[in-house]
C-alpha cells in the first residue's frame, strides 16, 4: 500500500494545482493538549504554519477530481476509497441538491483528502495543530475553560446529528481568522490513526506522530472537553479508506523553506 501512496503523491506533485485558497498564518506556541499521555496533560510545542481559513468545499473538490480523474467516484482504487466515497454527489462530476457547491465536501476518504492537499502544495494538519487552532474563539487564543463556549459548541454538534453540514462561512471567524472549525463537521488530520492503539494496522506510513499508545491513547486530561471527545470517538471508528457524511477536511502549509 505504501508503494501505491508514494506513486500517487509523486504524480500529484507534477500535476496542475487547484485554484489558490485562502490560508491564514498561525504563529507557533506551547500548547497543553486536552489529550493525556500516560495520565498527564501533553504539553506540545507547535511550530508556525498556515491553515485554510475554511473547509474544502464540494465546488473545490469537484475542480480537483476534474483535474485528477483517478480520484473520481467510480475511478478511484478501492484501496483508497470505499463504496460511500462522495455518496451525496449525483454523479462523478455532478454535485446535486444534497451536495451544494458552498457546503464542505464530506464522504471523502483520508487518502483523497491528503491527495487534494498535496495538489495545492499543502498537507493535512496534525491532530495537535488542529486542536491548537480549535481552542480559540473570536477573541481568545485559548477559550477552552469557558463553560458557555464549550456548551455552545456541544449544542451545535448535537443539534446537527444526522444532518449534512450547512454552508461554510456562516459563523464569525476565530481570533486567527479561521472559520467553521468546531461546529460544522468533523475533519481528517494527517496523523489521526496514531491517536489510537494499533495505529500501524490502520494506515501504513502514518507514523507515531502523536506519542500516544496503549490503553492511555484515548484518555483525556480535560474532562470538560466533551465536544472534543465526540470528535475523537468519531475518528476512532474510521479507517483511512472510509468516508462519512459529516467528515471533511482542510489543509495546512508549512512556512517556505520547510
Amino acid at each position: 500500500m505504501r508503494t501505491h501512496i508514494g506513486l500517487l503523491l509523486a504524480l500529484l506533485a507534477t500535476a496542475p494545482a487547484v485554484a489558490a485558497a485562502d490560508y491564514v498564518a498561525i504563529p507557533g506556541g506551547v500548547f497543553v493538549s486536552a489529550l493525556a499521555l500516560d495520565g498527564a496533560a501533553a504539553r506540545i510545542a507547535i511550530e508556525p504554519f498556515a491553515m485554510r481559513a475554511e473547509p474544502v468545499t464540494n465546488a473545490e473538490f469537484l475542480d480537483f477530481v476534474r483535474m485528477h480523474p483517478e480520484w473520481q467516484r467510480g475511478q478511484v482504487s478501492p484501496l483508497f476509497a470505499g463504496p460511500q466515497y462522495l455518496a451525496a454527489w449525483q454523479g462523478p462530476l455532478t454535485l446535486g441538491p444534497d451536495a451544494r457547491p458552498e457546503q464542505p465536501v464530506t464522504d471523502v476518504s483520508w487518502f483523497a483528502a491528503r491527495a487534494f492537499c498535496a495538489s495545492e502544495q499543502a498537507r493535512l494538519p496534525s491532530w495537535y495543530e488542529w486542536e491548537y487552532v480549535a481552542a480559540a474563539d473570536a477573541t481568545r487564543r485559548d477559550a477552552r475553560q469557558d463553560p458557555a463556549r464549550n456548551q455552545d459548541i456541544l449544542d451545535a454538534i448535537q443539534g446537527s446529528t444526522g444532518a449534512r453540514p450547512g454552508a461554510i462561512g456562516q459563523h464569525p471567524a476565530d481570533v486567527w481568522g479561521v472559520r467553521d472549525l468546531n461546529r460544522l463537521l468533523w475533519e481528517w488530520t494527517g496523523d489521526y490513526a496514531a491517536m489510537f492503539p494499533n495505529a500501524d494496522a490502520r494506515v501504513a506510513g502514518a507514523g507515531p506522530s502523536l506519542a500516544l499508545c496503549g490503553g492511555s491513547a484515548l484518555a483525556f486530561a480535560d474532562k470538560n472537553q466533551f465536544a472534543l471527545m465526540m470528535r475523537v470517538a468519531a475518528l476512532t471508528a474510521l479507517k483511512p479508506a472510509d468516508a462519512a457524511p459529516r467528515v471533511g477536511f482542510r489543509c495546512v502549509r508549512d512556512p517556505p523553506g520547510e
